[in-house]
């Protein structure tokens, strides 16, 4: 494979990275404000905070990104630990946005992970 077929292939893995940040960054926000009208138990507040956490996080990593920060792929990694969790989190509340959310925290840490190693 050429040097310049490769470095395409890297810049598209990279925007890939970057929209899956976006996109969970944006379900996260949704899912939250969706739990925060329903109120909820502790548990649910602890899963909601862990969601915080998520958007911070991909947004943080999605940033670091567009800016091509030496850090970038250091974010990257934390960013798909978070993301693991939030979706495992997601799933065990359960629910059609739940899902949605778990489904978007997978795809991203799916796309970090390349992007870390």
């Amino acid at each position: 494979m050429s040097e310049h077929a490769t470095a395409h292939r890297a810049g598209e893995a990279f925007a890939d990275c970057i929209d899956r940040c976006t996109d969970c960054h944006q379900v996260c926000v949704e899912t939250i404000s969706a739990g925060v009208q329903q109120g909820g138990q502790p548990a649910h507040l602890l899963h909601l905070r862990l969601l915080m956490d998520c958007a911070t996080v991909t947004d943080a990593t999605r940033d670091l990104m567009l800016r091509s920060s030496d850090f970038a792929h250091q974010m990257c990694g934390l960013c798909a630990a978070v993301c693991e969790r939030s979706a495992a989190s997601c799933e065990r509340i359960g629910g059609d946005q739940m899902q949605r959310c778990a489904d978007a925290c997978r795809r991203c840490a799916e796309s970090c992970k390349k992007m870390a190693a």
